[in-house]
């Protein structure tokens, strides 16, 4: 099904002075995906700049913590993206809200298809950074994506295991996807998961508590966040192993960034310990999950580290 795509999105306020930010549009497949571009607001001509493609977390969207990295590493001198993945947010692709990680993963080579056609990139410099779930997505870009020269994961989330090992019964999950389907084809309504309590108490895992604190409050919310998936998404995620051949991104360099108090660090050090050389991992003392999203204290930290892997192996 062919998508058209309008928009009369603003920007989002730049907390990088020196930063210029415009709204873009660009094709995965039959979908439009709707992103910011973020360059140096100096740019001398003819000068050819590295490229970041920045992914947002499960369910997030590009105004959110890849936008903020997003303007933040162009503050330091690159040229960065950030937009909504298929599905999500203002871009393309139906039905709404379902998680689609083959999409997911293509977004990551549609937006490099992008950055190719500005004169002010350098093809062949171009990386990728992942936040959240967007890092296993973008571990399994990379081993299909001959153009991504350089991979940084942040608070990286495996989707797929999730959904196999931390939901319940995964035979049960997919019955209740299929019952679900079956209820669709049949004039019934798509069933919905929602990740995050509606309300927390003391009983809530702490993880989710700085879930919430994140995304549903001013900290991070936003309209176009909803916090929902379609059930039928769950059986597609099940399916999911974006670490199946982690090892093929070498002889590209790999940096994995996580908090010292990351509940989610079991992720990062599974696919750390199943990749190959080179490859780094970082950890933030004293930071958790989300502080990694946008807190001043851990993310000063974490984009130090950034600039210099991608300063050492795109150039700046």
């Amino acid at each position: 099904m062919s998508f058209e795509f309008q928009t009369t999105f603003a920007v989002p306020p730049i907390p990088a002075p020196n930063v210029t930010v415009e709204n873009v549009t660009f094709p995965n497949r039959d979908m439009q995906v709707a992103g910011h571009l973020y360059a140096p607001r100096e740019r001398p001509a003819g000068k050819k700049y590295s490229a970041l493609v920045v992914g947002h977390p499960f369910l997030g969207i590009k105004e959110q913590t890849s936008g903020l990295h997003a303007a933040l590493l162009a503050e330091l001198g690159y040229v960065t993206l950030a937009y909504d993945a298929t599905h999500y947010g203002e871009s393309g692709g139906l039905p709404r809200e379902e998680e689609v990680p083959s999409d997911r993963v293509e977004d990551f080579s549609a937006a490099i298809d992008f950055l190719t056609t500005l004169d002010y990139v350098d093809p062949e410099r171009i990386g990728v950074v992942g936040v959240c779930a967007s890092g296993g997505y973008s571990i399994a870009a990379t081993q299909q994506e001959a153009r991504i020269k350089a991979l940084a994961t942040v608070s990286m989330f495996n989707m797929g295991r999730v959904h196999r090992q931390e939901m319940g019964d995964p035979q049960e999950l997919l019955a209740a996807v299929g019952a679900n389907r079956t209820s669709v084809a049949n004039g019934g309504e798509a069933g919905y998961l929602r990740p995050l309590p509606t309300e927390v108490d003391e009983n809530t895992p702490h993880l989710f508590k700085t879930f919430v604190h994140y995304y549903d409050t001013p900290r991070g919310q936003h309209p176009r966040n909803t916090g929902r998936y379609t059930l039928a998404s769950a059986a597609r995620l099940i399916n999911f192993f974006p670490l199946a051949q982690i090892e093929t991104i070498s002889p590209r360099p790999l940096l994995m960034i996580v908090g010292e108090n990351a509940e989610s660090r079991y992720y990062t050090d599974e696919a750390f310990e199943k990749a190959a050389e080179p490859k780094e991992l970082f950890v933030v003392p004293g930071a958790g999950h989300v502080d990694l999203y946008d807190q001043p204290q851990y993310m000063a930290v974490s984009m130090k580290k950034l600039d210099d892997f991608f300063a050492k192996y795109l150039g700046s």
